[in-house]
């Protein structure tokens, strides 16, 4: 009997945790026969996309080898992106090592191709945080313009090149700021530049911080930002930067010896030539056990699928964490259909317990949870092990 082959698009957290899941719920066979596991992916390892400011700020690897998971092991990996799927014939589309046009016949297949960073318009300028080779490109900048600043005799231009904007202040934008910060102070410190002429600008567009919980939280965040030596500024959007200085919304002018965008996700566009059912934003249309409507075997988790809780109607927010327990409904979700048995539904994270981690750097960080209507914020060492162990867990590190 021939063995049934399970085609994985994308190595991320979505696409990792769903190999994962399934290989060990089915156990490798289903019906007596073997499943054959193939892991699609651009890139070598997979890739810790939360961790992008990490080789922004420091020399951090955050490309992991295939081979360091212990799951892998009987999984082929085609380094390669899937460009089509023929839901028909059961085939995806991909171009091989050697550039030439391939497909591949799938039982089953996961589409986890997940979300890409937003760009800026290109003539808005500035670096937008979107891979690892852009991380590197500002890690250079910034020292490049700390060691021209140690031999800058005018003021106003050494102060121009020791400050930094980041537009956008999610999440990314607020550990991006915290970290860098602390890093340009001790680079500084080192060049005999003082860290306190170090400035940070965070530009929100919102009127404060973390508009997913309560303000308390957005005002703690500030708190502990402030202590890093950032400076939040709120309403404030950045227009473009040229020419080293920044353009505000509200007419402002800073003067920048970089800008930075972290300005949030959107669903990976390679998904509009893949021939699947998409909402208007981009996203693949599951319903309640993950299947892709009008395509039998083929299911989506993660950022790159429209997955809404049946019970309360909400869609789940682009976040690694609830990839991580979509994979492993997946997991069950996959057995059941290859047993002949009903299939588990979604159910959100939100409607067991909403739950978020900010690190900002070492020993700084902020663990936010609301359960039964009742808040539980968590700060300082404690929050900041916490959110590496979440970081871990995100990429089944641990």
């Amino acid at each position: 009997m021939n063995d049934l082959t399970c085609i994985i698009i994308g190595g991320g957290h979505a696409g990792l945790a769903a190999l994962k899941a399934i290989k060990e719920t089915t156990r490798g066979m289903a019906n007596g026969r073997r499943i054959r596991f193939v892991l699609f992916d651009k890139q070598p390892g997979h890739v810790r996309k939360v961790l992008l400011f990490r080789p922004a700020v420091g020399e951090e690897e955050i490309i992991i080898p295939w081979t360091r998971y212990g799951f892998s092991e009987g999984v082929e990996f085609v380094q390669s992106a899937v460009t089509s799927v023929d839901s028909g014939e059961k085939r995806v589309r991909y171009t091989d090592a050697q550039g030439n046009d391939a497909r591949m016949r799938y039982d089953l297949l996961v589409v986890a191709v997940g979300s890409i960073v937003r760009r800026p318009d290109p003539d808005q300028g500035g670096i937008a945080l979107t891979d690892p080779q852009a991380a590197a490109d500002i890690r250079v900048r910034w020292r490049a313009n700390l060691q021209k600043a140690a031999g800058e005799t005018n003021p106003k231009e050494r102060k121009r090149l020791m400050t930094v904007a980041i537009a956008g202040a999610g999440i990314s934008g607020i550990e991006t700021s915290a970290e860098l910060t602390l890093e340009m102070q001790k680079e500084a410190s080192s060049l005999g530049l003082n860290p306190s002429d170090i400035s940070v600008y965070l530009l929100s567009g919102q009127e404060r911080l973390f508009m997913e919980g309560p303000e308390k939280v957005g005002r703690k965040l500030e708190q502990i930002l402030s202590e890093c030596g950032v400076t939040v500024l709120y309403n404030r959007k950045v227009i473009r930067e040229e020419a080293g200085v920044v353009t505000i919304s509200n007419g402002d002018r800073l003067p920048v010896g970089l800008s930075i965008w972290t300005i949030g996700l959107i669903p990976n566009p390679a998904l509009r030539t893949m021939g699947l059912p998409l909402t208007p934003d981009g996203q693949v249309l599951v319903d309640g056990s993950y299947h892709v409507k009008g395509a039998p075997g083929v299911y989506s988790i993660g950022d790159c699928a429209r997955i809404i809780d049946p019970k309360n109607g909400k869609a789940d927010p682009m976040r690694c964490a609830e990839s991580g327990l979509q994979a492993g409904r997946l997991g069950k979700i996959v057995l059941a259909d290859l047993e002949g048995r009903p299939a588990p539904v979604h159910k959100s994270s939100s409607s067991i317990m909403d739950l978020f981690c900010i690190g900002m750097g070492e020993n700084r960080g902020l663990v936010w949870g609301r359960k039964w209507g009742l808040n539980m914020i968590v700060t300082g060492k404690p929050a900041w092990k916490f959110r590496n162990l979440a970081w871990d867990a995100g990429s089944k590190l641990r």
